[in-house]
């Protein structure tokens, strides 16, 4: 049977949602922390370690196609700096985990918000508008900024002790530090949980791939996270700079894919996903040469001999091998996607809502 608990809390793994879990926990009630998990944040890797060190019961929620789509839709609130969608967001995750209530007899909902801290999702007039999206008004329970808010039935009918939450307001962070090392944690996480879509970096990734595939799958979000990603025109290619990337870019692996590999030397693992019909073979012989100047030996080799190197090319079923000279400048001109990209695909959006 389903433990029951007393209350379910969004455990994004950041200092202020552990602590937000621990003040309820200290007043006698039970707490699952869930962890939602999307193709743009989610560490459920990491549960051992918070139900060890944190002392939190965590179970992890897929939410990735919701999220996804949502992001496709275009989220009703807008993007923050980058492509960060920080009030959709938690509007997502609260509306799911209300629904999650009767499943754990659980009475209300926790959050770690701090009125002020955030400019986006976490200013007053934001916090009501997640509020009354989310249908949530009568259980979630803002812990760590309680004392500046209404009060809650929770609080109202004595379930929860008013007096015992706090009235953090702001950016500043040394309340939060001041209570970490009242309950001796060791290690300190982050403020935030990691989302890619609020660095420059990892938002431009997306928005090449939004530019290029009007519907991306799951599985295309998760590919454009790995490795190095580089483009030329709507021709994609995928590979890695680590063995952790390269398992991850295996695991990603669609029957039409180009996947690339070095015959006689270490190198990465590489695919090119075709977006706009097949590669012409001149194409493929030119990321082979792009993907094998990053393989030292294979590069190193090719300049003393004057040899070319072998690199097997299997899509489906079908393998071939083509020779190449590993070149990291080619006719087809492979670059990184530019953060500038997203400042220029949020103003064709908003040019296409007017």
């Amino acid at each position: 049977m389903t433990q029951k608990y007393d209350s379910l809390a969004l455990l994004s793994g950041g200092l202020d949602s552990i602590l937000a879990m621990r003040t309820i926990m200290d007043q006698g009630l039970t707490v699952l922390g869930l962890h939602f998990i999307t193709p743009f944040f989610g560490k459920p890797e990491l549960i051992p370690f918070w139900k060890d060190h944190y002392n939190l019961d965590v179970v992890g929620v897929d939410i990735r196609q919701e999220y996804v789509d949502m992001i496709l839709d275009g989220p009703s609130q807008g993007f923050g700096k980058w492509l960060n969608p920080c009030i959709d967001c938690k509007i997502i995750m609260l509306s799911h985990a209300v629904k999650l209530l009767p499943e754990y007899g659980a009475k209300f909902l926790i959050s770690g918000e701090v009125v002020g801290q955030r400019p986006m999702s976490q200013r007053a007039d934001a916090l009501n508008l997640i509020t009354k999206r989310a249908y949530v008004r009568d259980v979630l329970l803002r812990p760590l900024c309680a004392l500046n808010l209404p009060p809650t039935p929770m609080e109202e009918s004595g379930l929860v002790d008013r007096e015992r939450l706090h009235d953090w307001r702001g950016r500043g962070r040394k309340p939060q530090y001041a209570m970490a090392e009242q309950y001796g944690f060791t290690e300190i996480p982050t403020p935030a949980g990691g989302c890619c879509l609020t660095e420059s970096d990892g938002s431009a990734r997306f928005v090449q791939l939004l530019r290029n595939r009007i519907r991306p799958t799951l599985n295309d979000f998760s590919l454009v996270r790995a490795g190095r990603q580089y483009w030329t025109g709507a021709h994609w290619l995928t590979f890695g700079r680590t063995a952790a990337d390269n398992d991850q870019i295996e695991s990603c692996i669609e029957s039409t894919d180009y996947v690339f590999r070095l015959e006689d030397f270490p190198g990465p693992l590489a695919i090119g996903r075709p977006l706009a019909g097949d590669w012409a073979m001149d194409m493929v012989k030119d990321a082979a040469a792009f993907v094998a100047s990053y393989a030292t030996k294979a590069r190193k080799h090719a300049e003393t001999s004057g040899e070319q190197v072998r690199v097997s090319v299997r899509r489906g079923e079908v393998v071939e091998e083509v020779k190449v000279t590993p070149a990291r400048e080619t006719d087809m001109h492979w670059i990184e996607p530019n953060p500038e990209v997203v400042k220029e695909w949020k103003k064709e959006q908003a040019g296409i809502e007017k």
